[in-house]
């Protein structure tokens, strides 16, 4: 297809509602999909530094820095 001007691009054939929808609407859906991977990934980070803990005081020892996030890391793979 082609196009004179940007304007009848932007106006699609007359289908520039229909198109430009639908574009807009794949782009909150895939927004909306990101912003609650993020929410689900740091709620099962927090869960997985609760139960740590736990497990340390359980065990009677405390982990710090780097100990913590290696044993995080081989929890969360």
């Amino acid at each position: 297809m082609n196009w004179h001007s940007l304007a009848d691009f932007f106006a699609m054939g007359g289908y520039a509602l229909y198109v430009w929808g639908s574009v807009a609407a794949c782009a909150v859906a895939l927004g909306s999909e990101l912003a609650m991977l993020r929410q689900r990934r740091r709620a099962a980070l927090a869960m997985l530094r609760r139960q740590c803990e736990v497990l340390d005081i359980e065990s009677g020892e405390r982990m710090q820095g780097a100990r913590l996030h290696a044993r995080l890391r081989r929890e969360a793979a």
